[in-house]
């Protein structure tokens, strides 16, 4: 047999008794689980210079160990300047065992490299069971160079998982191993 992630070993052992003790599941299917983690980053900055956004697709790539993608532009705002097709962000959609070894590597390693790090916020919930946290630094990933940016931008990560509820979610994530903030 192959090579499995710690998370995912820890999600098949651990974490779906804990949910399905703590919310009464009559089957395994209906346990939550993580569907996929998307990273993106705008690059608002790339209208007036083109290589910003291919910094943002290596650094994004260095990070998650997966090749990043360009976003383009879905209308004109003249305001901005900003044309339709334009290229103005960079995302990642991880799945499978990439997205466990990018959650490990989250949790374990950059998480706790934040300044003044107490804990992530539990605000971040949509209602429908995912979490969107923002990271204001793009240093705190071990990957990343210091000396190799350009300046220093932050990026979004949502997590997308099957529960139905905020609450479902969050137990979910909390039994993963990522540190909520105590209220």
């Amino acid at each position: 047999m192959g090579y499995i992630p710690r998370l995912k070993q820890e999600y098949k052992d651990r974490v779906m008794s804990a949910l399905t003790e703590e919310f009464g599941y009559k089957n395994v299917m209906q346990v939550p689980k993580l569907e996929k983690i998307v990273v993106s980053r705008g690059v608002g900055a790339a209208v007036a210079d083109k290589k910003l956004i291919d910094h943002a697709v290596e650094e994004m790539t260095l990070i998650t160990g997966q090749r990043a993608v360009s976003t383009i532009s879905k209308k004109d705002v003249a305001s901005f300047k900003l044309r339709k097709g334009m290229p103005i962000g960079a995302k990642v959609t991880l799945r499978g065992e990439r997205m466990y070894e990018f959650l490990d590597r989250l949790i374990t390693a950059a998480l706790p490299r934040v300044r003044d790090f107490q804990g992530i916020k539990a605000t971040g919930f949509d209602g429908r069971g995912n979490y969107s946290l923002g990271v204001t630094e793009q240093i705190i990933f071990p990957e990343i160079n210091i000396d190799k940016i350009n300046r220093i931008n932050g990026m979004d990560i949502t997590f997308v998982t099957t529960a139905n509820t905020d609450q479902e979610a969050k137990s979910l994530l909390t039994q993963l191993g990522l540190p909520f903030k105590k209220n």
